[in-house]
């Protein structure tokens, strides 16, 4: 066990590889891997998939319950930490996830795809809320941050690198070989879990698992889902409004429960932590129209190809991983909560840009303001996350942690569950001429800039605390 200064001088990122910290970064960011990877390699290998066992018409639910079901593992990952342990649950969410490769690689219908993708999901979720979960445990302070850039970085090469690598085994092998690929990664992660991380030896949680409360937020993400396919409006309006009210119902009857899934705090107005989790949902929600409709946008307004279309976006993923690696030096807290409150704000001025971008039709302008979303997300996530964990009320570290990617999924569901009404509102899936896609793709990215603004003022209503109140912070090093 080493003693780590809180004001130690500034940490080089050679310091993730020292040592101390290299088996633990390696693991954390194998595990963000997976999660990053494998859904840019499925969302291209799946339209080969269907041509060969068909099932076209279930192609969307290879999305939909491979999401619902990972937030529902997310949602359990620090209760079944505190259970079995971070060893334990991460092996048994690993094999869970690779069962479900191997179902899906093998797969001779569409129905066992669906099978394999949400035995999947339920393991990526878990993996990745615990891995979160690790991060305050394992790194000093100083290294948090870095840990977030390290992560981003993986994201950043999984959206150019997974498409890449799909196509490729797709059309030189098979689309099964897409799935496959996961199977070696997978092996390794949980090699290095094995290797790694210590055996539990906390005090046991004997507290059942809540069913009900998993069950009820794997229903209301599908409702929200449902909401994101159907056709009708009404329809859409109905299950944006239920998946509300059933996940406002799961959060008040968590604060009364003796097994919570969540900080007691979550979502409350007057604490670091609740208002830091309203900006990590609101975010994702905000952001999530571009990633629905700016590529199939540029396609149709601008007749840019599938392979322009996706470099155009993947600017955001770009600025992300670049802005969170340059900042990750910073220690200053002044400086750490100025970066905080500028994330939101640098959202809803790229949602903005994007909507003047459109209004002149000059390609660039809304370029500009894709990347001033990344760049948003960069210079804020990692420090909002590491606030939001360190804040946390004694015993409940794990819970924040963990419900940190979770709420991001979320965030991403609900907010593409939005941007398909407001689309379906103003006409997009109808829209004929030019003049039409462009005045509906406007309002979708101006509603959006509208929800960015609750997620800029949380950012600055949020309670930012100086310092760490404790002077030296004790790691135990993987």
């Amino acid at each position: 066990m080493s003693e780590v200064k809180e004001n130690a001088g500034d940490a080089g990122w050679s310091e993730l590889l020292d040592p101390r910290y290299s088996a633990a970064t390696t693991t954390l960011c194998l595990g963000v891997a997976l999660f990053a990877f494998n859904g840019f390699l499925v969302s291209t290998s799946l339209p080969t998939a269907v041509r060969e066992i068909g099932g076209l018409e279930l192609i969307s639910w290879a999305f939909t319950l491979y999401l619902v079901l990972s937030i529902v593992g997310g949602a359990s990952g620090a209760l079944l930490k505190g259970r079995f342990g971070a060893r334990t649950t991460l092996v048994g969410s690993g094999l869970i996830f690779l069962l479900g490769t191997l179902i899906a690689a093998f797969a001779s219908s569409m129905p066992e795809v669906l099978v394999g993708r949400a035995l999947q999901g339920l393991g990526e979720g878990i993996i990745a809320a615990i891995c979160y979960a690790l991060i305050p445990e394992l790194f000093p302070s100083r290294l948090v941050a870095k840990v977030f850039g390290a992560e981003a970085l993986v994201w950043a090469t999984a959206a150019f690198g997974g498409p890449l690598a799909s196509g490729l085994l797709t059309e030189h092998f098979s689309w099964r070989a897409a799935f496959l690929v996961n199977v070696p990664l997978g092996l390794i992660f949980i090699a290095l879990v094995l290797r790694i991380v210590p055996k539990f030896s906390g005090e046991v949680s004997r507290h059942s698992v809540p069913i009900f409360r998993l069950a009820a937020i794997g229903t209301g993400i599908m409702l929200v889902a449902l909401a994101g396919i159907a056709n009708n409006l009404g329809l859409e309006v109905v299950f944006v409004a239920a998946a509300g009210l059933v996940l406002v119902c799961v959060i008040i009857l968590d604060r009364r429960s003796h097994t919570p899934l969540f900080p007691s705090d979550a979502f409350a107005l007057n604490s670091t932590v609740g208002i830091g989790l309203w900006v990590v949902l609101l975010m994702p929600v905000a952001q999530a129209s571009t990633s629905v409709y700016l590529v199939m946008t540029l396609q149709d307004l601008w007749s840019y190809g599938p392979t322009k279309a996706g470099a155009f976006s993947a600017t955001f993923a770009i600025a992300w991983s670049t802005c969170a690696i340059l900042v990750a030096n910073i220690q200053s807290p002044s400086r750490r909560a100025f970066l905080i409150r500028l994330g939101p704000a640098l959202l809803v001025a790229g949602l903005a840009v994007i909507v003047v971008g459109f209004s002149l039709d000059i390609p660039l302008v809304v370029m500009l303001g894709q990347m001033s979303i990344g760049t948003g997300f960069g210079v804020s996530w990692g420090f909002l996350s590491q606030n939001v964990m360190e804040a946390a009320r004694s015993g409940e570290r794990d819970r924040a942690s963990a419900l940190l990617p979770t709420l991001q999924s979320a965030g991403y569901a609900i907010g593409a569950a939005v941007a398909g009404l407001v689309a379906n509102a103003a006409g997009y899936p109808e829209a004929t001429t030019p003049d039409g896609l462009r005045d509906a793709t406007i309002t979708i990215f101006t509603v959006s800039a509208t929800i960015g603004l609750g997620a800029m003022i949380a950012g600055f209503a949020l309670p930012l605390r100086k310092k760490n109140p404790l002077a030296i912070e004790l790691h135990k090093p993987l």
